[in-house]
This record gives C-alpha cells, sequence and structure tokens, in this order.
C-alpha cells in the first residue's frame, strides 16, 4: 500500500472541515482536484473511505480510522523534517507563509532579499489571505506562520496552539483628498461631514475602526466597503471620501491624497503565528528574523517609539519597522 502525503493532507482536511469545499479552500486547491485525489486515495488502500450522503462526502469508519492515522503521519513527517533540517550543516528549506496587501509591499520584498543573500537555502512562498484566516490556516497546516493583526482598541483572543513574535506596531492616519483638511492633525468628530471608505464591519479592522468612532460618539456616513488599504486611497484620490491608513499601507498612497495625523489614537500591533511544535525549527526563526530586521528597518519595531506620523508633503512610504472570506483593508 502506498500512502501519498498529499493525499493524506486532504484526507485530514476532509475529517476536519467536513466538506470537500473546505478541505480545498484550506489547501488552496480546487474542489475538483481535491475530490480526484480523494477518490485516487481510496483507489490506492483498496477499500471505502468516503460515503456521499447528498450533496456531503461523509468518511466511513475505515476513512476516520485513516484520518486519524494521517494526524500522526503528518506529525512524524513535520519532526523528520525539522531533524534533518537541524542536522544539515546549512539551513534548507520551503516555506509558505500567509500575507496580506500591506505586509506583502511594506515589509516582504525587503525581508526576502535578505534572507536570499543570508541563507539562500531557505525558500519563502506567499499565499494572500485575509487577515482574519491566516492564524487558522496555521493552526491546520495549511501554512507554517502568518501575519496576524491587533488593533489597540479591539484585542484578538490568542489559540494557545500558536506561538507568537511580535513584529511591528503601526500608527493608523486618516487619508483625505489633497487640501480637504487643512490642518497637520485631525480627529474623527471633525470628519464626521466626510463620506466614509471603510472595511466591512465583519473584518478586524472594520470593526476596530467602527469602536473608534463609537468611542468618539461619532455615527460615520459609510458610502463604501472595500477590502484593501489601496483600493480605498484610490477611491479617496478621486474625491469619493476619506478613509483609516496603516503606516505599512502609506507605500500604496496614490497621488491625490493627504496622510492627516489621526487625534484619535489608533494603533495596531502586527505578529506572526507559528506552530508551537514548530518554535524551534530553525528555517522558520530565520524567517521571523529577517521579517522582524525589515520592520525595524522601517522604524516600525515592536521596541521602537510608534513613527512620526507623515506630512501631506512628504512622500508615501512609512519612514524605515507583531476566520472567513476575504475580508480586511490588511
Amino acid at each position: 500500500m502506498d500512502l501519498s502525503i498529499p493525499r493524506l493532507r486532504m484526507l485530514r482536511e476532509l475529517h476536519r472541515r467536513g466538506t470537500v469545499t473546505a478541505a480545498a479552500t484550506a489547501l488552496h486547491y480546487t474542489a475538483s482536484a481535491v475530490s480526484q485525489q480523494l477518490a485516487q486515495l481510496e483507489r490506492d488502500v483498496g477499500t471505502r473511505l468516503f460515503e456521499r450522503r447528498g450533496r456531503r462526502v461523509q468518511l466511513t469508519d475505515l476513512g476516520v480510522l485513516l484520518a486519524e492515522h494521517a494526524e500522526e503521519i503528518l506529525a512524524s513527517v513535520e519532526r523528520a523534517t525539522q531533524a534533518l533540517e537541524d542536522a544539515g550543516e546549512s539551513v534548507s528549506a520551503t516555506l509558505t507563509a500567509g500575507v496580506w496587501a500591506s505586509v506583502a509591499s511594506g515589509l516582504m520584498p525587503d525581508a526576502l532579499t535578505s534572507l536570499a543573500l543570508t541563507h539562500p537555502g531557505i525558500r519563502v512562498r506567499t499565499r494572500e489571505l485575509a487577515p482574519e484566516a491566516t492564524a487558522a490556516a496555521v493552526r491546520d497546516g495549511a501554512l507554517d506562520l502568518s501575519f496576524v493583526l491587533d488593533y489597540s482598541n479591539y484585542p484578538m483572543p490568542w489559540d494557545r496552539g500558536l506561538q507568537r513574535a511580535v513584529i511591528a506596531v503601526e500608527r493608523i492616519h486618516a487619508a483625505v483628498p489633497s487640501g480637504a483638511v487643512p490642518g497637520a492633525s485631525v480627529t474623527l468628530a471633525e470628519l464626521a461631514e466626510h463620506p466614509w471608505i471603510l472595511a466591512p464591519a465583519r473584518s478586524h479592522f472594520g470593526q476596530a475602526a467602527r469602536l473608534a468612532f463609537q468611542s468618539a460618539g461619532v455615527a460615520p456616513r459609510i458610502d463604501h466597503e472595500v477590502e484593501e488599504q489601496a483600493t480605498a486611497m484610490a477611491m479617496v484620490a478621486a474625491g469619493l471620501g476619506v478613509t483609516l491608513v496603516s503606516d505599512l499601507g502609506l507605500a500604496l498612497r496614490p497621488p491625490g491624497v493627504d496622510i492627516i495625523a489621526l487625534g484619535d489614537i489608533l494603533t495596531r500591533t502586527v505578529s506572526l503565528a507559528y506552530r508551537t511544535n514548530s518554535a524551534r525549527r530553525a528555517a522558520l526563526l530565520l524567517v521571523v528574523d529577517a521579517i522582524r530586521t525589515a520592520a525595524a528597518e522601517k522604524g516600525l519595531g515592536a521596541d521602537t517609539a510608534l513613527p512620526a506620523p507623515p506630512t501631506s508633503e512628504s512622500p508615501a512610504s512609512p519612514s524605515h519597522e507583531v476566520n472567513s472570506p476575504s475580508l480586511g483593508l490588511g
């Protein structure tokens, strides 16, 4: 009997999530590809592993048995991989990291360029996910590490099965059409008359923004809900409203947008999450260190003071820096 590791991983995800579609989403495959591979796994073992109940696929008793053993097999593969990497003269590994737009553009290029020079044996692949979905993907083994967010007014519960490395602390700014706000700083109350462009309320950024409005006693007029900071700022540049943007998001600022210091102090902490049983994995820790160094070089390191907000005349980049469908303003 020849058991394929990728197929066992698909079986494990089906057992955990209950549907082929959910398993495929977690593993970044199409549902049809997962169905084909699971059918091949059934042929490999020579016995029925699945039963179709209407539109759902249910594991048989033998399917459940194999899925439970798959957990142990995949954990053993992880440990063996780690042992080989630790025993090697040079560190060599391929890791998959969960990212979203602002960290992918603001931190990863510098971090991965530096890592390629100092540790060429380490390859980092990235998968763009909503900030709300990345930690669950690490916990379930679909990712080796991912960025996660906490807002100063909306902290997230932490999964004890994951290790956390704080990477950066970002200030949240107001982004307004050029010339719309004459002062160097502004409060949410002073922006109440403007239409707003915000992340959906079900996202972390959207929820933190709405809590900030509530604390300021403001009921904003939200004309547009969009997922990405770059999209929101493009709409600001077109004069469609105002929005909120983080330090890393400033690198995505188009012409026609002024960045104004927000009098209502709101920050967010960017961290990296990885599984506790991988915490000593040499390659992973080197990746974490490279990303932390990139953040520190941008003045956003977790142990540094918050950067001064840029003036509306300054360039768009920040000065040199710790669960669901695509959501965000990440």
